[in-house]
């Protein structure tokens, strides 16, 4: 089972999945908190869950399908993105993730232009050949 099943038993069909030790296992409480604090109706209820994180899995589980209200819900998740200014530090000093974190928080706004000049490549921008035709 995954998370999605428990969100969507949650959110829609109010069906009871917590049977048996196999589904306690498969239960993610953190995943089904996450997928419940994209919306409004329910951020405060996966914020109490994560409050309570020391609450056996199927104490969160009954709660939550107990609580939130029926009704369809879909997202987008979302996905950690790698900062621009990282990329470009990471590739102008050959910096892994952590080191250019750290430069990061050292270099200006014009140490970090200069950087993207210099590794300026030149050509077509995506973003201003969609703009012409």
């Amino acid at each position: 089972m995954s998370p999605f099943d428990f969100l969507n038993s949650i959110n829609d069909t109010k069906v009871n999945l917590m049977i048996d030790e196999a589904t306690e296992k498969a239960y993610n409480s953190f995943m089904v908190n996450r997928g419940l604090s994209y919306f409004p109706d329910t951020v405060l209820l996966a914020n109490e869950m994560n409050r309570l994180h020391h609450a056996s899995k199927p104490m969160q589980y009954s709660f939550l399908i107990n609580t939130v209200r029926k009704k369809k819900r879909f997202s987008k998740w979302v996905r950690s993105q790698e900062h621009e200014d990282l990329l470009i530090v990471k590739e102008y000093y050959g910096y892994s993730n952590e080191k250019a974190r750290s430069a990061l928080s050292v270099l200006s706004v014009k140490q970090l232009q200069d950087i993207r000049k210099k590794l300026d490549r030149g050509g077509h921008n995506k973003s201003r050949s969609q703009n012409t035709t």
